[in-house]
């Protein structure tokens, strides 16, 4: 079948709620990155896709983290492909990550393999790939690379950053790493910190690589690589993706193409046969060297501070959303219940949901249903405060009305709360008023200002925001605390695609 044949067909599979066809884009970082280790990682480059479009504030972007298999193509097709990327169940148009609200981002992890630099890629130093010269990574280095990755698309704050498994683990690096970069949360089916558990079945999975006589101490890229290692590794790491009864639902004790017991080595079992398709599958896709670094990365990560894990929240402020399955034997909802607790001992505003699912870690990828239900109105329940900008140009109620002007030209804004010396609200002056102003050859801020300023609460719900902006056809809002105090401004470009298609109107 031609290429141009099956993207044809490829066309007529997409649902109507298809990003449809994507790229992947490539960033190369203009300097090094220095390692949590101590290293420098030369001539860096990030492989990231999205979707959906900014908004001119830059305020509707979310990031999507990957797993340990995973890779930036999270959503759509690429051309010739047979299924879509790894969360397309979750994003695209009136899905709960809809793309016709939100900028949807995801990129490869450095040290992966999908087109990010990583283990596999050439050292730049000696021309051949890296291999075991590739320096160990950790999480809080992935996240320092996409960090680089969305400055350089120019936000500077993301509305929501979300993932699973190491996804999740690199959602709660986030909040610890950049806590004024991240407004809402949401990790899924992760920990805080790798137990010995789940560093023990990495590590079984590792000796499975290297002791392929095919590994060549890291350095295969010119032979042949290390299939039966890489194969055992994958198969032993999807055991614990599964649970005992989704493996009891899928394959029982079914025999595969055979009516009784062969009584050899054979694979008599389905289930046999299916760990063997998903090893020698994974072998097409995945670099063997990768795996050892990433699953070492996630053996590193832990979060606690003195023994702490809500010292090691302590500065974080994003607002949260954790979840876990109730059949993950891997990452158990006993890790992510000490997430909440954690962050609850911080006084940080966060929500609990256990996915009823028989997937084990696995629903985290397969659960439709129940995820963009959840994430929906996790991500539709935003407050003023979720999204409203504290980053305010305002002026002292002293001020003369040329300094009102020179202020609204020097910061593009037509809007200017007039406060106290004190940060309380005394008025709000706009560029009408200063051509008024000008026409009626006034010299007071008080003289033009309006008094009786419309005005929002942090805790307001976001929907009654828009709804005040639309009643009074204004398009910003001062956002004051209890004391009347200026904390932050709300504009219809913060909220207008972040509710309803129809609130564009305002």
């Amino acid at each position: 079948m031609s290429v141009d044949k099956f993207n044809i067909m490829g066309f007529r599979k997409m649902k109507k709620d298809s990003v449809g066809l994507v790229d992947t884009k490539f960033y190369n970082l203009s300097e090094d990155l220095i390692l949590e280790g101590g290293r420098r990682l030369k001539g860096v480059t990030i492989a990231y896709e999205t979707y959906g479009k900014l908004n001119k504030e830059k305020s509707n972007a979310i990031l999507v983290c990957h797993a340990l298999s995973g890779d930036a193509h999270v959503a759509g097709w690429h051309g010739g492909d047979r299924k879509p990327g790894w969360w397309d169940i979750i994003i695209g148009p009136g899905k709960c990550l809809d793309t016709e609200k939100y900028f949807i981002i995801c990129s490869n992890v450095i040290g992966g393999c999908k087109g990010s630099t990583g283990p596999s890629s050439i050292n730049p130093e000696t021309g051949k790939p890296y291999g075991l010269d590739f320096p160990i990574i950790t999480i809080s280095d992935m996240v320092n690379a996409q960090k680089k990755l969305i400055d350089y698309l120019g936000i500077y704050q993301l509305f929501s950053v979300m993932g699973g498994s190491m996804g999740g683990m690199q959602v709660l690096q986030w909040c610890v790493s950049y806590p004024d970069m991240v407004r809402l949360a949401i990790p899924i089916a992760t920990a805080a910190n790798s137990a010995p558990q789940q560093i023990a079945f990495n590590e079984v999975g590792r000796q499975a690589i290297v002791s392929d006589p095919k590994w060549d101490g890291g350095s295969y890229y010119s032979g042949e690589i290390p299939k039966e290692g890489l194969s055992l590794a994958r198969m032993i790491g999807h055991i614990t993706y599964l649970s005992y009864e989704s493996m009891y639902q899928k394959f029982g004790r079914r025999l595969q193409d055979k009516e009784k017991y062969g009584y050899d080595f054979s694979l008599d079992f389905q289930v046999e046969s299916y760990l063997h398709y998903q090893g020698n599958s994974f072998v097409q896709r995945f670099d063997a060297n990768s795996y050892l670094y990433i699953t070492k990365a996630m053996d590193y990560f832990d979060l606690t501070k003195n023994g702490s894990l809500a010292e090691g929240f302590k500065d974080v402020k994003a607002k949260f959303l954790v979840i876990s399955v109730n059949s993950d034997w891997l990452y158990p909802p006993m890790q992510s219940k000490e997430i909440v607790m954690a962050l609850t001992a911080n006084n940080i505003d966060v929500s609990y949901h256990e996915l009823k699912s028989p997937y084990g870690h696995d629903a985290f990828l397969l659960e439709e249903g129940q995820l963009n239900y959840i994430i929906n109105e996790f991500l539709s329940d935003i407050l003023v405060k979720d999204v409203m900008s504290d980053e305010i140009t305002k002026i002292n109620e002293k001020s003369s009305i040329d300094e009102a002007a020179k202020l609204m030209l020097e910061n593009n804004v037509t809007h200017l709360p007039v406060v106290a010396n004190n940060h309380k609200l005394m008025g709000i002056v706009t560029a009408w008023d200063i051509s008024k102003a000008v026409a009626l050859k006034c010299s007071k801020l008080d003289e033009i200002m309006t008094k009786k300023v419309i005005v929002s609460k942090p805790d307001e719900q976001i929907e009654a925001a828009a709804e005040k902006m639309e009643r009074h056809d204004i398009s910003s809002l001062p956002v004051v605390d209890d004391n009347q105090k200026v904390i932050g401004i709300i504009t219809t470009d913060h909220i207008s695609t972040l509710i309803t298609r129809d609130i564009e109107k305002i």
